[in-house]
């Protein structure tokens, strides 16, 4: 295949890549707190044949998919007025307990089970510094401090734990709004829980609009340059065929 055909190609995979990033990011638009991403590339320069048929070497530059980077920025807080709808202000992760073990979330639609455990969306229990959370119906209103200590009428009941990690980044999405982590974490300090409240996505669809035409549109440019040397071969060929035998 003509090098320039395989240089095009490596650009379309990108756009392929970013695209399907950007739709991601615009599906999670109403996810509590979701992150955006963005995908990453790096230039690779490898030798191949030359096109001229001399059987020498040429340096090509292609595009080479790297992963997705997460902006950590934080959302929006939004009001609901859920006595157990908490929102992270600062760096900082509910601990869950899953059946693969604990897991990390900032999405804090959290309810009580019928065991009176402070659980996720989904079901699994809240952490606190001594395991899970149980509200008795004794307690009567509940109120989450800034620290995260979950109190009522019987007096503080536990502490919701909240943990941060040297690596963010380096935090594994495994849905449901959860994260992996493979260092061990540590207990944040710098932020408060503010109850009633829920942490939005980070999307902005305006940004991710923008991007996406600008996706579209590089990728136009590539599949016409390709369509363009594709016939300048055909040509080429034709040519070659009404050129008489000697």
């Amino acid at each position: 295949m003509d090098n320039s055909l395989l240089v095009s190609l490596s650009q379309q995979l990108a756009s392929y890549q970013s695209m399907d990033v950007i739709a991601n990011n615009i599906a999670n638009l109403s996810t509590p707190a979701f992150k955006r991403e963005t995908p990453t590339f790096q230039e690779y320069v490898t030798q191949v044949a030359s096109d001229d048929g001399s059987g020498d070497t040429q340096s090509v530059s292609f595009v080479q998919d790297t992963g997705v980077a997460r902006d950590l920025t934080q959302g929006r807080f939004d009001t609901t007025g859920g006595p157990f709808d908490l929102a992270i202000n600062g760096k900082g992760y509910f601990a869950v307990q899953t059946p693969n073990g604990e897991r990390y979330t900032r999405d804090g639609r959290f309810s009580l089970d019928t065991n009176g455990n402070i659980v996720t969306s989904d079901g699994y229990q809240v952490q606190g510094d001594g395991g899970a959370i149980t509200i008795s119906p004794d307690d009567g209103d509940i109120h989450i401090g800034p620290d995260g200590t979950v109190s009522g009428k019987t007096g503080q009941i536990g502490k919701l734990r909240v943990v941060s990690f040297a690596n963010e980044p380096a935090l594994q999405k495994e849905g449901a709004s959860l994260y992996s982590a493979t260092e061990t974490p540590g207990t944040a300090s710098a932020f408060t829980v503010s109850q009633g409240m829920i942490e939005s996505s980070n999307v902005q669809p305006v940004i991710e609009i923008s991007r996406m035409v600008d996706v579209m549109r590089a990728y136009q440019a590539t599949a016409t340059l390709t369509q363009s040397q594709e016939d300048l071969m055909r040509q080429a060929i034709d040519k070659l065929g009404q050129v008489p035998s000697s």
